[in-house]
């Protein structure tokens, strides 16, 4: 019987999907141990991101319409959207995937599936247990253009049939649900039932309570191969040695591409780099968390601090900063939230971290044909906060032999291949 004492997860990656999924093996009961390449300071995706838990996204990244602006912004750098212009075969063959994927009869069939991750995580957030400062108040697809609110508003259409409710609203209604914050928009589509909190105290308070489950941290760990027996695999090997495994979950961010490729794994990913900069004094705080719709930027109060958050720019594993893909943020930020200038963020460090971006807009979350104790969970691109919780509830399930709460062969990591 698997998920018991008796059962040992190795569980590779400490984002906050690992982390996730280490807690709901724990709270059942599992002994865990999780492998990290950084140390417990580390900064990766799940640090300086929006942190923003959005039911409203169930609209995957490989949509119709993102083809079209993908190749009508990927020339400028300092478009929401780049793709740095390389000879890359891996980016060549992602991006056909890609296209192939962004069918309306697709997005049809991927749409109420993120949306029952969305729900289920939500839901998950509420009953963790574990106090974090979640803000239940709602989100904002800011819109300052007239067809752009048009287009927000088939979308509430599309979340009502879904069961997610959404409202659309004018300037003046919108400035009424967040007074103490001067916007200049034509309006508004409000989701009441996002939320959004602080990534680093999420995961902070997380990681107290894993050690106090008893959960075992390898940090400065890089994985680097399995041993394996037939179909099972035994071990994970590492820099610091090998570590024996019952059961593996691969959730290592834009790197499980590169660890799943020994195990005869297609799980194609790219990695998108998106940016963030907090401001430490803002002018002013929104009571709720928004997007600006046409720029593409997410805004988020974290306590005193304000975030503002975008751009997913594909060049590779690379981590340095593009001042110009900054600069698209800083320019298009005042134009939404006027009481603020571009000058503003002078002073700011920008923050950046490396999204894993599968072809079509979903995760990768399941069992493999391949190996009997393999669960792969990775691949959640803009979405790895907020689909966390949901995350590690099936990853759990899996490895305990239950009906995981969502199931679908869209999530399956064998779909390419």
């Amino acid at each position: 019987m698997h998920g018991d004492m008796s059962t040992h997860v190795t569980i590779l990656g400490a984002g906050v999907v690992g982390l996730c999924s280490a807690l709901e093996c724990a709270r059942r009961g599992m002994s865990v141990t999780v492998v990290d390449s950084g140390s417990r300071q580390r900064d990766g995706c799940s640090f300086g991101n929006a942190g923003m838990i959005v039911p409203s996204h169930f609209i995957p990244l490989a949509a119709p319409g993102m083809v079209t602006l993908g190749l009508k912004w990927m020339w400028n750098p300092e478009s929401p959207f780049y793709i740095r212009p390389r000879l890359d075969a891996g980016l060549l063959s992602w991006g056909l995937k890609f296209w192939k994927a962004a069918s309306q009869k697709r997005v049809n069939a991927a749409s109420p599936v993120l949306r029952d991750l969305g729900l289920l995580s939500r839901e998950c957030f509420d009953t963790l247990g574990l106090s974090f400062g979640l803000m239940k108040r709602g989100l904002l697809m800011l819109c300052r253009e007239r067809k752009t609110l048009d287009e927000e508003g088939r979308g509430a259409a599309r979340a009502h049939e879904l069961g997610i409710p959404a409202r659309v609203l004018d300037a003046r209604d919108t400035a009424a649900l967040d007074p103490g914050v001067t916007m200049d928009v034509c309006g508004s589509v409000y989701y009441p039932l996002d939320c959004h909190l602080s990534p680093a105290r999420f995961i902070a308070v997380l990681e107290a309570e894993l050690e106090r489950l008893g959960v075992r941290f390898l940090w400065q760990t890089e994985a680097t191969g399995f041993e394996a027996e037939g179909a099972v695999l035994k071990a994970v090997r590492t820099s610091q040695g090998p570590v024996p495994a019952q059961e593996v979950v691969l959730c290592g961010g834009v790197w499980s591409a590169r660890l799943a490729k020994p195990l005869g794994l297609q799980i194609p990913m790219q990695a998108g780099k998106g940016y963030s900069l907090t401001l430490e004094n803002p002018r002013q705080i929104p009571e709720l968390c928004s997007i600006c719709t046409e720029a593409r930027l997410a805004v988020t109060p974290m306590g005193d601090t304000l975030r503002v958050g975008g751009t997913m720019e594909l060049a590779g594993i690379d981590g340095s900063i593009n001042p110009r893909r900054v600069r698209g943020i800083t320019r298009a930020f005042p134009q939404y939230f006027p009481a603020f200038e571009e000058h503003d963020f002078a002073a700011v460090k920008p923050w950046c971290g490396l999204r894993p971006v599968s072809p079509d807009g979903l995760p990768y979350i399941g069992r493999t044909r391949r190996w009997k104790n393999l669960t792969v969970a990775a691949g959640h691109a803009m979405m790895g906060l907020s689909l966390a919780p949901a995350t590690g509830r099936i990853v759990a399930a899996l490895i305990a032999e239950e009906i995981p709460p969502v199931t679908s062969d869209l999530l399956s990591p064998d779909r390419f291949g």
